[in-house]
């Protein structure tokens, strides 16, 4: 399992491709598999066997390449001089797989960013020999000409949540500080509605602290309450503490962790139809979908109507680990199997 090299595994705060790593290793360490965690930093809380390319990790210098880069050398060097102890190499990091080609060991590439644009054309040049695997129908459908060998939709630990709904409490918003996330329509939704919210999320790379201090700053009233970098602790007390969640994005969101973890806290999800959201939230169910950020306030509203154990329901049936894990051993097998030598009939 290669995860990045930004953030320890499981992280500490910000980190969706590690958290979804850290969730994948304990699964199939559950299920019986040994895994070997590729990652930076001294540690990791996983039950994986843990190899470090660097002692220090790269959050400092996120999205800079030369961290990636030097990451993927090493775990090259490292797979290159195992001799072969593995049976599947699963890489989520984005320059890992330039390397791949080049080993006899299976490859399989967890998509975790948009398939169009620069990044599809990036996927489509990579090795044919590599399986790629996408995180929502909708991703796949962006461009259906890519080595698809399956979607495996992201999933949580649905213990790991305290499903204690609080109809009367504030609307939350929980995303990175830039403007596809939407977090100026949450406020003026949530002041539409009359309705307290807390924007909480990332904001420590330069172009999410302008944007918050050009944009959502100026927009700050006592109805918002401001989180800044909130750590994976205080993230659950808001999911739990929250009456909705509200996703009001302006891209096509290849997946959205943060409606599976509000729903697994038997918080309702409001969001734009964007992306994955349809794929997601069950509208009426789990919560309501919007065509335009005008229906958001009438909706926030209306979040009474939610049933908290559907969203529980809905996550365990659907988004938890144990189907995460299972999905991505069916990939695993049909990888091993694409690359055993056929073998001649007995007699022939």
């Amino acid at each position: 399992m290669i995860a990045p090299p930004f953030y320890e595994i499981p992280p500490l705060g910000y980190g969706g491709i590690e958290l979804i790593c850290a969730e994948l290793v304990e699964a199939l360490v559950s299920r019986g598999h040994r895994v070997t965690l590729f990652g930076a930093g001294t540690r990791s809380r996983t039950r994986a066997r843990f190899v470090s390319t660097n002692p220090r990790l790269q959050h400092d210098r996120l999205g800079q390449a030369v961290p990636e880069l030097l990451h993927a050398a090493r775990v090259r060097r490292l797979l290159q001089d195992s001799g072969g102890a593995f049976d599947i190499v699963h890489d989520h990091s984005a320059a890992g797989p330039l390397t791949a080609g080049a080993r006899v060991t299976p490859t399989v590439l967890t998509m975790h960013g948009p398939a169009d644009g620069e990044f599809g054309d990036y996927y489509a040049d990579l090795d044919p020999a590599i399986g790629q695997v996408a995180i929502s129908d909708f991703q796949r459908q962006l461009r259906p000409g890519l080595n698809w060998v399956g979607t495996v939709h992201n999933g949580v630990d649905p213990d790991r949540f305290v499903p204690e709904h609080h109809p009367d409490g504030p609307v939350l918003w929980l995303a990175r500080f830039n403007a596809e996330k939407g977090p100026d329509l949450a406020i003026e939704a949530c002041r539409a509605a009359k309705l307290p919210l807390v924007l909480a999320g990332k904001c420590n790379e330069p172009a999410e602290r302008r944007y918050l201090h050009d944009v959502i700053d100026p927009m700050l009233g006592p109805d918002v309450d401001l989180v800044l970098d909130p750590d994976r602790e205080a993230v659950r007390r808001m999911l739990t503490a929250a009456r909705c969640l509200i996703l009001p994005i302006r891209w096509h969101e290849p997946f959205g962790l943060v409606m599976i973890e509000a729903m697994a806290s038997a918080t309702p999800v409001v969001a734009l139809r964007r992306g994955s959201v349809p794929e997601i939230v069950d509208h009426g169910v789990t919560g309501w979908i919007g065509d335009d950020p005008d229906d958001l306030p009438a909706l926030l509203r209306r979040c009474r109507t939610i049933d908290p154990a559907a969203c529980v329901a809905r996550v365990r049936r659907h988004f938890s680990t144990g189907i995460m894990a299972r999905g991505y051993e069916n990939v695993y097998r049909s990888m091993i199997m694409r690359g055993l030598p056929l073998t001649e009939p007995a007699g022939t």
